[in-house]
């Protein structure tokens, strides 16, 4: 991990107004040395009481503003990462934090185990990757001390280029005894080793799970302990586990105001919520990794806003429509769109006509308490009323507050692309039910 971008998180948590627990966490209290139980992992804050990752104080962010500024540059690099994507029944709870540890990477974590006897990584979850991996000794380039020790394993296998995974593999090179591949991933490279070994997740012990050992890496955005993805692609962990959990999972992200800063990634059908709303899910085969649903609209209070509807249309061809994505920090709309919201939210905010200002890519901003109008996402079959919490940022140092949405990247592929960011997901609980093609979401308070 890079020390430098490690402190960003820290400052979310200062801009989202938490105080920190008054208490200290004694060994017998503490969520970090509790074991998993059944299938269920706990996720964990990057930031939190059970972190490694938590930087000294001398390396956070000087001002609140230099922090707001550094995390949008990031969830740009993160939507870049998106854009690269365009491309020609148990129940296991595991548990998830929030680990903004990195530029690509998704912002949770969770405690995953591989190899026999059990070697334990805090590994990002990433809903818009597909293949795992984990860094293995003697890598080159690789941004922690924690990697994985193949030799150790004995049910390590190394996986050769007759394998059929082999041609799942971005880039695949053979060699006599191994498929090796490299692959992009944000700001960096990685080159690994195809292989299989047992992951354990939770209880759930999935043996023969194939995964990059990575060899070398270069760049700052390499997850330290590893990646497990969440995708939709035939090597992401949904594909490889059908048989056991149904390509069905869960997540309940933990807010920046959680006392330990976690909450919990759900595996399989089994233990979901009953009563919770659902909306379709779509898929891309230019974008195969992603999770798009049709957003057909967005309230303001209790106005609907007038937009286009050609900004909200789903379009494989072109990559537009909107996803639901766990890696990006901030919601990203389509210039139509977000103009058409902040318009409509400025005139609601309450007291009336107050002066806005901007923060980098935030330009409703204000220097005073606001009374904000409600905002409701609107979809197929499904509508989710945002508390401010996961709309508002406000500063501690001062009185500033921000609506916490920005318009998408003037160019490229992200034009059109609405993305739906983990502030927004926030204590909800959101529902990726592949087989049966859909998306649901209910208030959940993830601890």
């Amino acid at each position: 991990m890079s020390t430098s971008l490690l402190p960003l998180l820290l400052s979310l948590l200062s801009l989202l107004s938490l105080s920190p627990p008054s208490h200290s966490l004694t060994p017998s209290s503490s969520p970090c040395t509790a074991p998993d139980h059944s299938s269920t992992l706990q996720v964990f804050h990057v930031s939190s009481p059970c972190s490694p990752f938590k930087p000294p104080p001398q390396q956070q962010p000087t001002s609140w503003q230099d922090s707001i500024l550094q995390i949008q540059s990031q969830d740009q690099d993160r939507l870049q990462y998106l854009s690269s994507l365009a491309a020609i029944g148990r129940k296991s709870v595991v548990p998830i934090a929030s680990g903004r540890q990195i530029v690509q990477s998704a912002t949770y974590v969770v405690r995953a185990k591989i190899g026999t006897p059990a070697q334990t990584f805090l590994m990002a979850v990433d809903t818009g990757n597909d293949a795992a991996w984990v860094p293995c000794s003697g890598c080159v380039g690789c941004p922690s001390s924690t990697s994985f020790s193949s030799g150790k394993s004995t049910s390590y296998k190394p996986l050769g280029c007759q394998d059929a995974q082999c041609k799942q593999v971005p880039n695949p090179t053979c060699t006599a005894t191994a498929c090796s591949f490299n692959m992009t991933y944000g700001g960096s490279t990685v080159a690994a080793d195809l292989s299989q070994d047992t992951i354990t997740l939770a209880t759930d012990a999935v043996p023969g799970y194939t995964f990059g050992c990575i060899q070398k890496a270069t760049g700052n955005s390499v997850p330290p302990q590893g990646l497990l993805g969440l995708g939709r692609g035939p090597l992401s962990l949904m594909s490889q586990t059908q048989s056991l959990y149904q390509s069905t999972f869960s997540y309940c992200l933990p807010s920046f105001k959680s006392a330990n800063f976690s909450g919990s990634l759900r595996l399989g059908p089994n233990g979901q919520p009953i009563r919770i709303k659902y909306t379709q899910l779509l898929r891309n085969p230019r974008r195969s990794s992603l999770y798009y649903v049709n957003m057909i609209g967005v309230r303001v209070g209790r106005k609907i806003v007038d937009i286009p509807p050609s900004a909200l249309a789903f379009n494989p061809t072109t990559g537009a429509g909107t996803i639901f994505d766990s890696g990006t920090v901030f919601s990203r709309l389509v210039q139509p769109v977000y103009t058409a919201v902040r318009d409509e939210f400025r005139k609601r905010v309450t007291p009336k006509n107050l002066p806005v200002s901007s923060l980098g890519g935030f330009d409703t901003c204000y220097n005073t308490a606001i009374v904000p109008p409600t905002i409701t996402l609107m979809f197929t079959g499904m509508n989710v009323t945002l508390p401010a919490d996961n709309f508002l940022i406000h500063s501690t140092a001062g009185s500033t507050t921000c609506l916490a949405m920005a318009a998408s990247p003037s160019d490229g592929v992200n034009s059109v692309l609405n993305v739906i960011a983990n502030m927004q997901q926030q204590n909800h609980r959101v529902l990726f039910d592949v087989p049966n093609s859909r998306l649901g979401v209910s208030r959940e308070t993830c601890t």
